[in-house]
């Protein structure tokens, strides 16, 4: 694989197609689970190993799924990986299997993992679709743990659970409706900074350009 691929591929799962602040996608585990940072870890963690493996065996299988059945297909495909997780999970760390709760098999209709699989994995190498599913996984994993710590260091004053003060606390963050405005600042602030770097690569481009275009008719000159 050419690196520039990678760097593509790196880049869209990561920020150009950040699935939680750029396509707002997988937004029930988003605004549900950011009150502790160590549960959105847990749960980036899982999304993102479904995310690898599926992709992996959709991509194996691409040739060989009818056009028909795909989406079915896909399900099953998803539900599997979901199921061997949540069985790790309740035998080695129950303690963040009972705090994912019913977020943790919601995995199987998330909208990332089977947007993924649907756009990327059944058209693409395996290779490629690893690397899609793992960047995705980290763009998710790194958005909704961000939030996660905004929320619990402000709501409880603690930092994936150690308890950082005592007297200053904002209950609204660890509401439904701290979780979306903690939502929309992140995605606002995200998308300033996203639409300002894409304007200065474009002005920075088009000065090159321009200059490539001078010196080349000097040249002829």
């Amino acid at each position: 694989m050419k690196l520039k691929r990678f760097k593509e591929i790196a880049l869209d799962g990561t920020v150009r197609q950040n699935p939680t602040f750029r396509l707002v996608l997988g937004t029930c585990p988003t605004l549900a689970l950011t009150t502790a940072a160590i549960n959105c870890l847990g749960m980036g963690l899982a999304v993102t190993v479904v995310l690898v493996c599926s992709n992996v065996i959709i991509s194996l299988l691409r040739n060989v799924i009818p056009d028909k059945v795909r989406i079915p297909c896909f399900i099953v495909i998803i539900a599997t990986f979901v199921t061997l997780i949540r069985m790790l999970l309740e035998a080695y760390v129950y303690t963040l299997y009972n705090a994912l709760g019913i977020f943790l098999p919601l995995i199987v209709v998330n909208c990332i993992i089977l947007g993924r699989a649907e756009s990327f994995a059944s058209h693409n190498p395996v290779g490629e679709s690893a690397l899609d599913g793992l960047f995705m996984g980290i763009g998710f994993t790194v958005a909704i743990t961000l939030m996660a710590i905004v929320r619990e260091v402000l709501g409880s004053g603690k930092l994936f659970g150690v308890t950082l003060w005592e007297n200053f606390k904002i209950e609204f963050f660890t509401n439904p409706a701290g979780a979306f405005l903690t939502f929309g600042l992140f995605i606002a602030i995200f998308n300033v900074c996203y639409n300002a770097v894409e304007r200065k690569l474009k002005k920075d481009a088009a000065h090159k350009a321009a200059i490539q275009t001078v010196d080349g008719d000097k040249q002829e000159a």
